[in-house]
């Protein structure tokens, strides 16, 4: 029987092979699409997997109305509530910063490395695999040192294993010593946490007042929880407790204290913080753009369904004969349901083996998109796309195997089911849901071009065009900060040719501000703003960028008190206060960074420039020479302006000097500032070409579809076309009777997408800051753009149909 059913699958799929063709390519295109998603989404749900009871174990994110959510923790927050309650066991601290690197030595030997400055029981919590010395007390004192298998091998070479207790010297102000106590070896899976090396956090070595703050948000914290513990009700204490604290210090301070905006703790799962995070997280992934991807790529591969089912059904009279003539001997209906969902699971199948196979081939250029190394070797993977393949093979092949085999024997035997009511409703149905999807395709692709477009067109309020960022790589607590450093290499790299004008500050266009404090209105101390950026620049800041000013003048050393008391606001700060740009010169204002009630008079409103990215509002900020109070010690970086005419040529020179000269020893690495901050346009930009690429995948799936679709049920009327080209009915006429009705559903289809459309858009367009307004042609675009696709498609296979043998379709009339 199965080889008979097997027989009969092939003849059919030779007979109709445009469409097995089809169908096959739609669905392995679909399925590829599905599965590099898929794989991505897996492979972000895989981090910190390697950690033992992560289920147990959760990252303390804050949320207050000054700063939004934070990653970081105050120590009393941590220590206080794991005194308190009794559902925590512990906690840990670890500061684990990857892009930060320090210079580890020994010897001649030297290892410029990420670290991690953690609390005593760090490898309690993290217990990477041991593979020299004692985990126990590894960190516990000033002095040790924990170092990662690549570390000890860079240093210590192959006898790297016997390294414990040999000294190290650690390249910073202090030039201190430290003793090696473990080596460990890093995760080989996906992992947030890759420390070269793990020391105890300098704060935790003695006791010093702002670790007694509650509002002191330094340190990254970890509670490992009781199982069965109701988290939603221990985050309520948390925060009920964290906000009596906190407002016990704003009281003190004199802030505003407001009881609509109380501070929250949240607990994310250690096992889940990669994409659940609260905040940016540890190297925090983008969940919602995954989750939108992952559900359109569900939607393409509906539409690989629909492809199918849509073409078998079309294909119901030519095996409606076979029917009759099967149900009139004897097969029952569950027979050949099963002849047909085995049809059908050979096309499928077939399909899943290519989609593999592109996946395969796609692979290297994805994870070069996606910043990754993905891999097709999980197990896990094949066994939920076997199981995936067997649920669609039914579903998609269930409702033309049910609907062919509930043909009836004296209906097909007379050849009358082709024009059966039933059939064209419901291919018109399937066809209908089809263009529904490829309209919501084409609307949101191009809003969201829209939407990118505009952010990119943005004035960004500076010019940043060939102007490079080099950051120093060691810093100089002792020598009065790090304002002497900056102005010796500034000496230096502006004698260098090509070199035009230097500058710097605090906070890193592209990257976002770095410090931020509460400022109040001295004339009226009621009146404050909690989250203004700390903006520590160099005098020729504003000039070196091209900023505007809309009122007042830029600092100037010719006055003393601009160096000691003037500031510069931008437009958000401004309108915050209530005042407009020329009601502030001269307003004075109470910094919370500095100390005595030390007034900042505002000299001149700048306009606002973006900091961290168009997609976010402008923040608040006032601007002051960089040699002020402990702002000194936050300068470092240089931003150099080059010529144009020898811009390779400056940068050797610049790269020369900083290896040889300016920190001999260190990596040299530098970024443009217009590209850094292009960078804030990524995520934006990726979506974009990810949503057209999918667009013009649902498309050429669609119209595919769409072809085969039009070629069966034109090839079903070339006995009409033939009677009225007999008639006298020219070709136009006939063109146009075969094509109207596959119109008239696609602008039903459009119209129906929309409301789709503007709801999945408005929601997307809600994490902009600065948007467009909700555009109307998309809407009417995806309309024409579908009429002259689905014209140009069926009208092809139409006008042929004018072509036909007329003698070949009349002769048994």
């Amino acid at each position: 029987m199965i080889k008979n059913w097997l027989k009969i699958a092939f003849i059919n799929y030779r007979k109709n092979w445009l469409s097995t063709i089809i169908n096959i390519l739609g669905l392995s295109v679909g399925l590829c699409v599905f599965l590099l998603i898929f794989i991505h989404w897996q492979d972000e749900k895989s981090y910190e997997q390697w950690i033992p009871n992560k289920e147990n174990i959760y990252l303390v994110e804050t949320k207050n109305a000054s700063f939004g959510f934070m990653l970081t923790s105050s120590y009393p927050q941590l220590s206080v509530s794991t005194e308190k309650f009794s559902e925590i066991e512990s906690f840990a601290v670890n500061n684990t910063w990857n892009d930060y690197k320090i210079r580890l030595m020994f010897g001649n030997n030297s290892v410029f490395t990420s670290n991690a400055r953690v609390s005593d029981n760090f490898f309690e919590f993290f217990p990477f695999e041991k593979i020299a010395g004692d985990f126990k007390n590894a960190v516990n004192g000033d002095g040790k040192i924990a170092i990662s298998e690549e570390t000890a091998k860079t240093l210590f070479g192959d006898d790297y294993k016997n390294c414990i207790g040999k000294e190290l010297k650690l390249d910073d102000s202090q030039n201190k010593s430290y003793f090696v106590t473990a080596v460990y070896k890093l995760p080989v899976t996906n992992t947030a946490f890759r420390p070269g090396f793990v020391m105890k956090h300098p704060n935790f070595l003695k006791e010093n007042d702002q670790d007694k703050q509650w509002m002191n948000y330094s340190y990254v914290g970890y509670y490992k929880i009781k199982p069965g513990t109701d988290i939603h009700n221990l985050e309520r204490k948390l925060s009920d407790l964290l906000w009596e604290n906190e407002k016990i210090a704003m009281k003190q301070w004199g802030e505003t204290i407001d009881e609509k905006n109380k501070s929250q703790v949240f607990l994310t799962p250690m096992g889940k913080m990669k994409l659940d995070a609260k905040s940016e997280g540890v190297e925090k992934g983008d969940k919602k753009s995954i989750m939108i991807l992952l559900s359109l790529s569900v939607l393409i591969l509906l539409l690989s369904g629909i492809n199918l089912i849509n073409l078998k059904t079309a294909q119901a009279s030519q095996r409606a004969k076979e029917v009759g003539v099967r149900k009139v001997i004897g097969s029952t209906k569950l027979k050949l349901v099963l002849q047909f969902l085995l049809e059908t699971f050979m096309i499928c199948f077939v399909a899943y083996i290519v989609a593999f196979a592109m996946v395969e081939l796609l692979l290297p250029s994805y994870n070069k998109f996606l910043g990754k190394d993905i891999k097709l070797n999980n197990a896990s993977l094949f066994i939920y796309t076997g199981l995936l393949l067997v649920i669609f093979s039914l579903i998609s092949g269930l409702i033309p195997a049910l609907y062919l085999s509930n043909f009836k024997p004296i209906n097909t035997l007379k050849g009358n089911f082709a024009r059966s009511k039933n059939g064209v409703w419901l291919r018109n149905s399937i066809l209908t849901l089809q263009l529904i999807i490829s309209s919501f395709f084409i609307i949101c692709s191009l809003i969201i071009h829209s939407q990118v477009k505009y952010m990119m067109n943005k004035d960004l309020g500076f010019k940043g065009d060939q102007v490079v960022r080099i950051q120093f790589k060691k810093t100089d607590w002792q020598n009065d900060y790090n304002s002497k450093k900056y102005l010796r290499l500034k000496n230096e790299v502006s004698k260098i040719t090509g070199v035009e004008d230097i500058t710097s500050s605090v906070f890193k266009i592209g990257d976002g501000l770095m410090n931020a404090s509460s400022v109040k209105n001295a004339a009226d101390t009621t009146k404050n703003i909690n989250s203004v950026g700390v903006g520590g620049v160099d005098y020729n800041f504003f000039k070196f960028y091209k900023m505007k000013f809309v009122a007042g003048r830029d600092l100037d050393l010719k006055h003393a008190s601009d160096t000691i008391s003037g500031t510069i606001a931008n437009e958000t700060f401004v309108k915050k206060m209530g005042w407009n740009p020329q009601q502030a010169l001269g307003k004075e204002v109470l910094p919370g960074w500095e100390q005595k009630n030390r007034k900042y008079k505002i000299l001149g409103v700048v306009k606002d420039f973006y900091i961290t990215g168009v997609d976010k509002p402008v923040d608040p900020i006032l601007m002051f020479n960089y040699d002020r109070n402990w702002v000194k010690n936050n300068m470092g970086n240089l931003q150099i302006k080059i010529s144009g005419n020898d811009i390779n040529g400056t940068l050797e020179r610049i790269k020369e000097f900083w290896m040889t000269k300016a920190e001999p020893g260190y990596p040299y690495d530098f970024e443009f500032i217009d590209k850094q901050f292009a960078k804030t346009y990524q995520k934006f930009q990726k979506q974009q070409t990810l949503f057209t690429t999918l667009n013009i995948v649902v498309l050429v799936i669609a119209l595919l579809g769409l072809f085969a679709l039009s070629s069966l049920l034109i090839e079903q009327k070339l006995k009409d076309v033939a009677i009225k080209k007999t008639l006298g009915a020219d070709e136009k006429t006939i063109v146009w009777d075969l094509t109207k009705r596959f119109l008239l559903i696609c602008v039903i289809a459009v119209f129906i997408s929309i409301p789709f459309g503007y709801y999945a858009m408005n929601e997307w367009l809600k994490d902009f800051a600065y948007r467009i307004d909700m555009p109307v042609w998309p809407y009417v675009l995806s309309l024409f753009l579908l009429l002259i696709l689905t014209f140009v498609v069926v009208s092809f296979k139409a006008y042929r149909a004018t072509k036909i043998n007329l003698v070949k379709y009349l002769k048994y009339e």
